[in-house]
Formats: C-alpha cells, sequence, structure tokens
C-alpha cells in the first residue's frame, strides 16, 4: 500500500539546483550584454579610465556614424552575400540525404555510418577548419594548386588569397562544408517526428517518392524548416572565424564580415569600443527584424484560421450560456 506523504515541498530544491545557471546567466550573459548596449551611447574609448566613460551629449551620434561607415556597410553586405551563397546548397544537400535516409522504399545500408561521416565537418572546430584550408589553397605550392597543375587545368599555380570572387565562393564552401550535416540531422529528426501513418496512407494511395517527400515531409517539416532557418541566419550574421583566420577579411575586404569589423574596430590598434559596441547593437536589431519578418513569414496560416474560430466557438457558446442563465434567472 503506497503512503502519501503530505506537508514536504520538494519545489525549493528545484530552485536551489537552478542558483547556479542563474548567477552564470547574470554574470557572463546579462550584465555583458546590457554594459554592451550602453557602451554605443558613450565616449568609451581604449583602456577604461576614470573619465572615459562619458554619455554622448547626442546619444546617437556613434550609432549614425555605423550606419554611414563605407566599411561597416561593405562587410554587411559581404556578410549577407557569403550567408546566401553558403545557405540555398546547404539546405539543399540537407534536405537531399534526409529524403535519401528516411526513404520508406529503398533501405539503405550503414545508415549509421554515413550519417557520422557527414555530420564529421561540424564536429571540427571552426578554427581547425580555417587553417586546413589555408593550407589547401596556399600558394605557390599546396594540394590544390598541385592538383590543377598535375591534371593540366593550369599552367601554373593560382594565387587564390588575391581574387576577391575566389576568396568568398571558398569561405562560403567552408560554412557549407561545415554545417550541412548538422542541418541533415536535424531534418532527420524533424521526418522521424512524423507519424508513419500518413506514409503508409500514402503508400496505399499509390503515392511515389518524389510525391511523398514534397507533399508530406516537406509540409510537416514547416517548424523544423523554420529553426533550421533562424539559427543559420544567426550563425551566418555572426560569421566571424573562418573568414578572419583563413584571410584575415581580405583580399581587399572581400571577405571581410560584420563580426570581423566589429573585432577591429575594439582590439585590432583601434580599440574604439563605443563603436564596436554601436556596430554590435545594430546587428542585433538587424537579427531580431529579419527573424521576426521570418517568423511570420512562415507562420502557421491554417493552425492560425483554426485557433480563431475555436476562440469564436468559445465566445459564442458563452454567450448562448449566459443568455440561457438570465432567460432562467427570469
Amino acid at each position: 500500500m503506497k503512503t502519501k506523504l503530505k506537508g514536504i515541498s520538494y519545489s525549493k530544491y528545484g530552485y536551489l539546483f537552478s542558483i547556479p545557471f542563474v548567477v552564470a546567466f547574470l554574470i557572463f550573459t546579462l550584465y555583458p550584454t546590457i554594459y554592451t548596449a550602453t557602451l554605443g551611447f558613450t565616449d568609451c574609448r581604449g583602456v577604461m579610465g576614470p573619465d572615459n566613460y562619458k554619455f554622448l551629449d547626442h546619444p546617437f551620434e556613434i550609432f549614425k556614424s555605423v550606419l554611414e561607415n563605407d566599411s561597416f556597410r561593405l562587410s554587411l553586405k559581404n556578410t549577407i552575400g557569403i550567408w546566401v551563397m553558403n545557405f540555398f546548397p546547404q539546405i539543399t544537400i540537407a534536405l537531399l540525404l534526409t529524403a535519401w535516409f528516411t526513404s520508406h522504399s529503398n533501405e539503405i545500408r550503414c545508415k549509421g555510418f554515413f550519417k557520422v561521416v557527414f555530420y564529421m565537418p561540424n564536429i571540427i572546430t571552426a578554427a581547425t577548419v580555417a587553417i586546413l584550408f589555408k593550407a589547401l589553397f596556399s600558394y605557390p605550392t599546396g594540394p590544390v594548386n598541385d592538383l590543377l597543375v598535375s591534371t593540366g587545368l593550369r599552367d601554373s599555380s593560382y594565387y587564390f588569397a588575391t581574387n576577391k570572387t575566389a576568396a568568398r565562393l571558398i569561405v562560403a564552401f567552408i560554412q557549407f562544408w561545415t554545417w550541412y550535416g548538422n542541418t541533415m540531422i536535424v531534418l532527420i529528426s524533424g521526418v522521424l517526428g512524423i507519424s508513419p501513418d500518413i506514409y503508409e496512407a500514402a503508400e496505399i494511395d499509390g503515392a511515389n517518392g518524389v510525391q511523398t517527400f514534397f507533399r508530406i515531409t516537406i509540409p510537416n517539416l514547416k517548424t523544423v524548416l523554420l529553426y533550421t532557418l533562424i539559427t543559420s541566419l544567426v550563425g551566418g550574421l555572426n560569421m566571424f572565424d573562418i573568414p578572419f583566420l583563413f584571410l584575415n577579411g581580405g583580399p581587399d575586404r572581400a571577405t571581410l564580415t560584420t563580426s570581423v569589423y566589429i573585432y577591429n574596430q575594439a582590439f585590432a590598434g583601434s580599440y574604439l569600443y563605443n563603436k564596436a559596441a554601436a556596430a554590435s547593437m545594430v546587428m542585433w536589431v538587424i537579427i531580431a527584424l529579419c527573424s521576426a519578418v521570418l517568423f511570420f513569414v512562415m507562420r502557421d496560416k491554417d493552425q492560425i484560421k483554426l485557433d480563431k474560430e475555436l476562440k469564436k466557438a468559445k465566445k459564442e457558446a458563452k454567450r448562448v450560456a449566459k443568455g440561457g442563465a438570465d432567460q432562467w434567472q427570469w
């Protein structure tokens, strides 16, 4: 016979275990975020001193100078361009691999092995990947140049670091190669969450693999695709390791991203902490607005319509019930 303990509350232990996270969040996340937000409204430069943290008479002066700065505009353009160049191949390959691994008609042997191989690049640190590709495309001797010369595609070595288009394409390829495996795993997890009964019904109705993928899998992956798009957007607009370690924003600022620009303003000789903080907050606003637009565009219109109908039906039921109660009372 089970005995029921009364008067004992275990909720306090939950609060107790959450204290380390709350303290770490307040010290290492919330405080730096608020402090960075306030720096953009000050004249803070270089090493902090007693007279080096004064609020400006015109509070948005630094933000205006950042938005009018040619290097910042170019870095924002580069960031968006490189993200677009790596995201569309990334999501396309990830969807194809997801369809391959989750196919109900064709069973693939050694699925686990292939998943590990495709996901492996995401395990390697960004710094390691940047140094690896820098060695691969090195000049005058490097694996890629040796291959081009030995196969007769080129008579001499090619200096990839001096060509803007080649530099952007290489950085975009590195980002794609690093993250497509992670995107694939997320999409596969979403597909495995779809009810098998739907696929069985489609198979009974005679739907082929392509029809099943585009009419069942993709619509049911809408939420997962939104998550993938948002996380890729946030990561892409914060791109730093690969452009910085591969070519340090070169050649001629071709791979200069906003994160590299912010780093250069704050730590690469300038020490303009207020300008770096202002640029960071500008990027935060851009990312927030883009995310809000994506949430609005990819919202589930059918679910919203259903919720409105249910809300309307509840109001109608309450009105009828209230009218009946008033009539009975009368």
